[in-house]
């Protein structure tokens, strides 16, 4: 299970509003070992697509050197999908690469008639995929 506070998914939704028709993507940082998202860090979507998401490598080098500095690991990564559900592409699958990580997607198009977006959470490891109730509190 994901637990996570109103204030970062309302971030994490902003984020995927603000960069819509294009994917979004960044990492909310925790310390390390505690599966406690706290630090919301949006990466630039350097393929720039609506339909694909790619952190910038320089970008995610420093962001990981940053977050070994600070003892922090990336608990949540995330990214939006534009025009089909939140459920993990055969792309996303493929480059997940984070075992202990939370996988969260946010869809900005309106799929299921239950509003604008969804946000769901994801564990993928070697390739096979699960989805996790997401509990959305208002502090830890």
């Amino acid at each position: 299970m994901l637990t996570i506070t109103q204030a970062l998914v309302d971030q994490i939704v902003a984020h995927a509003r603000k960069d819509h028709p294009d994917e979004a993507c960044g990492v909310v940082a925790g310390p390390t070992g505690s599966d406690r998202p706290e630090r919301f860090i949006p990466m630039l979507n350097a393929a720039m697509s609506p339909t694909f998401y790619e952190f910038d490598s320089g970008d995610l080098l420093r962001l990981y050197r940053e977050m070994d500095d600070r003892d922090e690991e990336p608990v949540v990564i995330y990214h939006s999908h534009t025009a089909t559900e939140a459920y993990p592409s055969r792309t996303d699958i493929s480059y997940a690469n984070e075992p202990g990580a939370h996988y969260v997607l946010v869809s900005t198009a309106d799929t299921d008639g239950l509003g604008e977006f969804q946000f769901r959470s994801f564990r993928i490891v070697e390739g096979e995929v699960t989805e996790e109730e997401v509990k959305v509190v208002e502090a830890y």
